[in-house]
């Protein structure tokens, strides 16, 4: 290369160098150059007429602080006001955003906003800033004609409505299950909608209608429903329909369609819809024809029509009147047994009535003919078809007892059936076996005893008593009393000698036959000695006996049970406390002294008296300790697999009551609660602890739980808590009901319950006063005008009165409701502490110092105090 070349080359390197230069610089400079952005910054803003818009205008310089008038001009170079306060928004306006920027708010976006918008500012108050952004507008896809529902006819041609409109034109397309569906034979794509040639069930579904627009690359969809209608077809009306004169009539015209066709009755002679007729009523949804009371105009044709969205249909039918079955004759029969008997119907009617028989108390009819399960019944039956009438008679041969009683007759036709009843009398001789399984008759001291005697015979029998082969009125002796002749008599004996208790015959005659019955007179004695008392269950206070009673003779149980018992310290049992249960109820003692040794001995009580005193034994109470396990009052509604679960009727709060337990020597001072909601998996209970809540309740066996969640399951533990200590926990699972089934009642002002009590109070009180006012100015009667007189009463009258003194009425509270015991005060001294075990339990006036009756009713105790010795308790 020459000398010329070099300095070319040279020349062209520097030129290069020259320009980087000088671009680096304008890069620099351009970097630092304060400056308006607008975002989005895209130069062009195209949206759609009607949508919103927010553009916003951010300064982009060193120093924020010395930019200053920065605002928004529209597109007619005016100045965009921010908006108003306390006034509607308006079409257009800026608001000052974090970062020191401004934004400008377009609610709905018009053709008339068009054009080029700018974003002004003056930097450091010698620098003016500007930028633009031009906004332009289209038509955005707008559906004119496109209903979301279409209803096409089953086996016609349809065309799915599907008409849009937008600014450029759109493209339509269908789809169907996601793929696309294309012109051929089925289906047919039009401009304003999809063609579906010969509609089937089967071109039911969703189909989506889709709109573009190329030049703006919007696109929408619109779902339609298609569900294909069918036109009514009726498909039940009898040809002919039978009715009774007098008689209601129901008739049936049923129709397929979609929608469900509506049905109506038109009666042709007089072309009358029978839905507006008296007598008649029509349900146009099952095409439920009746008619209160059948007449003779009713008969003639009648047309059904049925009606839906999709077309109409009709069929006629023939209305005729039957005449309802009538029986005219039944007599009652008498017959004797193992001898034949018949009971005979008759009864008119068109078409003439089969007549049938049934035995009252059973709705199995006889068949005609022989009886299969029984041939000794044989029915026959005989038809009057050109008069209408027809008779049935129920021949019965080797008559027994069990043949007698009510018997129904029924005439039955197409129109109706008649019923009558009748009875079938089966004489018999007379009978005693309902007496020989009674138990003989007990009778003490001279008391006086009924001997009845019931003989059951057809005609009624005549009754005689006899004693040691001799007729009763015969003996002529005063201490038996023969009371009644038949069929029941009663022989009063009074058995004031030991041979008075013995054998007595009753003799029944009637003219059929003659039957005996034996009745034993039995002196009763009081019970024997008791065969076991055994301690079961042991507290510091109290224990439960299992016992077991002496064997009882038949007709005189056992009515109760008592104990007596003392300190075995104590020698005297005359000073013995006593004690009676009812049989069946848990034999407990209570009110006894921890650490004490005790004798007990237990006796059976009859009708008859108290037996002798047995079974004597000694047992201890335990020290004082922990009160016994407490007792909830609820019972499982439900299982839970293999827990039971006791289910509150709320869902936010459930009240939880107990009885009172054991206190074992030292009275119960509070008892605590403890519940935890949780869940059940794998059988094993998992507690949300975190949940958990511990309440202590005092002077109550009753709390409510409050603020629970609906629809969940909950644990419940419940101890008892004394100076010594808790006792065992007793659990419970319960669940609340769903929270969405309680009602919530919108607050109102209302007036309490107290406020109107008030009210009503002050009225009642307002009107007594007004009524003593009249008899107090008219007759001088009345509170007033006593108040009036004992003003003017002497000193000496005050004087006596004063010297009587005064008392006072005192309210005794309420009895208990049941079943639940009402909530119970913890009664018991002030506590004491493990160190005074040794002393002796100071027993609370009236607990042990009196005697005391329990009685079971076979579902509560019921225990009264008093004495018992020589009381019947059985309840």
């Amino acid at each position: 290369m020459g000398p010329v070349g070099k300095i070319r080359l040279n020349y062209a390197a520097f030129a290069v160098y020259l320009f980087l230069s000088t671009v680096s610089i304008e890069l620099t400079s351009a970097a630092g150059q304060p400056r308006l952005e607008i975002f989005p910054m895209q130069g062009v803003q195209r949206k759609p007429v009607g949508k919103s818009l927010i553009l916003t205008c951010r300064p982009n310089v060193p120093d924020a602080s010395l930019v200053a008038d920065l605002q928004w001009k529209d597109n007619l170079n005016n100045t965009i006001l921010p908006k108003p306060t306390g006034r509607n928004q308006p079409p257009m306006y800026t608001e000052t955003l974090p970062g020191e920027s401004l934004a400008l708010m377009i609610t709905a976006l018009s053709v008339e906003m068009e054009g080029r918008y700018y974003c002004t500012a003056s930097y450091a108050n010698t620098e003016l800033l500007e930028t633009s952004v031009m906004i332009e507008s289209y038509v955005a896809i707008t559906w004119t004609n496109a209903p979301e529902n279409q209803y096409p006819i089953l086996g016609e041609v349809y065309v799915v409505k599907c008409e849009v409109k937008a600014d450029p034109n759109p493209t339509i397309d269908w789809l169907r299950n996601g793929d696309q569906i294309r012109t051929g034979d089925k289906y047919v794509v039009q401009t304003h909608g999809l063609l579906i040639r010969d509609v089937q069930e089967s071109d039911d579904g969703i189909y989506t209608c889709r709109a573009a627009v190329i030049e703006t690359g919007e696109l929408l969809e619109r779902t339609i429903r298609v569900e294909v209608y069918s036109r009514p077809v009726i498909t039940y009306l009898p040809i002919t329909l039978e009715a009774t004169e007098g008689q209601p009539f129901a008739a049936n015209c049923t129709a397929t369609g979609k929608p469900k066709p509506e049905i109506s009755w038109i009666k042709d002679a007089a072309q009358q819809n029978v839905a507006n007729a008296d007598r008649f009523n029509v349900n146009p949804l099952t095409g439920l024809l009746t008619i209160n009371a059948v007449t003779q105009d009713d008969y003639g044709t009648y047309t059904c029509i049925a009606k839906n969205d999709a077309g109409v249909v009709d069929q006629k039918t023939k209305l005729n009147v039957l005449v309802r079955p009538s029986i005219y004759e039944m007599y009652n029969v008498t017959g004797v047994s193992h001898k034949e008997i018949a009971l005979t119907c008759r009864a008119k009617g068109r078409p003439a009535p089969e007549i049938t028989f049934r035995h009252w108390g059973t709705e199995d009819e006889f068949a005609a003919g022989v009886q299969v399960d029984d041939d000794r019944i044989v029915l026959e039956q005989h038809f009057d078809e050109d008069r209408g009438e027809s008779s049935g008679t129920l021949r019965i041969s080797r008559s027994m007892r069990s043949d007698d009683g009510l018997y129904q007759c029924l005439a039955r036709n197409k129109g109706d059936t008649d019923y009558k009843t009748g009875h079938i009398t089966i004489e018999f001789p007379p009978d005693f076996t309902h007496m020989k399984d009674l138990p003989p008759i007990f009778s003490w001291d001279e008391r006086k005893a009924n001997l009845s005697c019931l003989a059951m015979g057809i005609p009624n029998a005549t009754i005689e008593w006899r004693w040691s082969g001799k007729p009763i009125k015969e003996i002529l002796d005063k201490n038996l009393q023969q009371v009644g002749n038949g069929p029941r008599s009663d022989l009063i004996v009074h058995p004031v000698a030991r041979h008075y208790y013995s054998v007595y015959k009753c003799v029944a005659t009637n003219i059929h036959g003659v039957a005996e019955q034996d009745i034993q007179l039995k002196e009763a004695r009081v019970p024997e000695l008791i065969a076991a008392a055994i301690p079961k269950q042991l507290t510091a206070t109290t224990i439960t006996f299992d016992i077991r009673g002496p064997p009882a003779e038949l007709g005189l149980p056992i009515t109760a049970f008592a104990v007596q018992y003392k300190e075995a310290l104590n020698p005297d049992w005359s000073t013995a406390l006593n004690r009676t249960w009812s049989p069946e109820s848990p034999y407990i003692v209570e009110s006894l002294k921890p650490q004490t040794s005790y004798n007990f001995r237990f006796a059976a009580r009859n009708a008859v008296g108290l037996g002798s005193w047995g079974v004597n034994l000694q047992q201890s109470t335990p020290r004082r300790s922990a009160p016994e396990e407490p007792k909830p009052l609820h019972s499982p509604v439900q299982n839970d697999q293999e827990e039971p679960v006791v289910v509150s009727p709320y869902s936010d709060h459930f009240e939880l009551r107990w009885s009172v337990p054991a206190d074992n020597g030292e009275p119960i001072d509070f008892y605590q609660v403890k519940y935890c909601p949780g869940v059940k998996m794998a059988g094993t209970w998992h507690e949300l602890e975190n949940q958990c809540v511990s309440v202590d309740v005092v002077e109550s066996t009753a709390y409510e739980m409050s603020h629970l969640s609906g629809n969940t399951y909950y644990r419940i533990e419940l101890r008892a808590h004394n100076v010594i200590g808790f006792s065992s926990p007793a659990s419970i699972i319960m669940k609340t009901t769903r929270g969405i089934d309680v009602i919530q009642v919108a607050e109102r002002q209302v007036l309490s319950s107290a406020s109107i009590v008030g009210i009503a109070v002050g009225g009642v009180l307002l009107l007594l006063l007004i009524i003593d006012l009249l008899c107090c100015a008219t007759i001088n009667m009345g509170v007033l005008a006593t108040m009036c007189r004992r003003t003017k009463r002497s000193p000496s009258e005050i004087d006596e009165e004063a010297k009587l003194g005064s008392g006072q009425l005192v309210k005794e509270p309420p009895p208990s409701p049941l079943p639940l015991p009402p909530p119970v005060k913890l009664g018991g001294s002030a506590l004491t502490t493990p160190s005074d075990e040794k002393q002796p339990l100071q027993t609370p006036t009236g607990s042990m110092k009196q005697n005391s009756t329990v009685e079971f009713d076979g579902k509560f105790v019921h225990s009264r105090s008093g004495e018992i010795i020589g009381k019947n308790s059985a309840v």
